[in-house]
């Protein structure tokens, strides 16, 4: 199975990081369904062209967060995230990338108003559709 998953080599971002990130994302917005087998965790760090402790690593935490389980002898595959647990991960994710907005708004001196303004016209033109 091929996930569509970006990495940026120029990011200050851990690897594992951006994997995990991505994959949660995908799991959470139901792209990939319950009972999906992941690749093997060295196929998997082929096509990334990554280590294997960095797969092993997000497979391990997103274990431990209840999205994957794993069978021996069979794989790794995604768990079933009920629907209140699925919303707290949504708005867990949200939440976080609207703390670091604020965060970097605020270390370049960008005013309450200045931020509201930025966020509406983004909302808008995102759910718009214009991109």
């Amino acid at each position: 199975m091929w996930i569509p998953i970006q990495i940026n080599e120029n990011s200050a971002e851990p690897l594992y990081h951006q994997i995990e990130t991505q994959l949660r994302s995908l799991i959470i917005s139901g792209v990939i369904t319950e009972g999906t087998l992941l690749p093997s965790i060295r196929e998997f760090s082929a096509d990334l062209k990554c280590s294997v402790i960095t797969v092993r690593r997000v497979y391990q935490d997103l274990e431990n967060e209840g999205l994957l389980r794993t069978r021996q002898g069979t794989g790794t595959f995604v768990s079933h995230v009920g629907d209140g647990a699925m919303e707290g991960y949504k708005q867990d994710a949200v939440r976080k990338a609207l703390e670091s907005a604020v965060e970097v708004a605020r270390s370049v001196q960008c005013s309450e108003e200045e931020l509201q303004q930025i966020f509406q016209e983004i909302v808008e033109r995102k759910y718009k559709g214009l991109e």
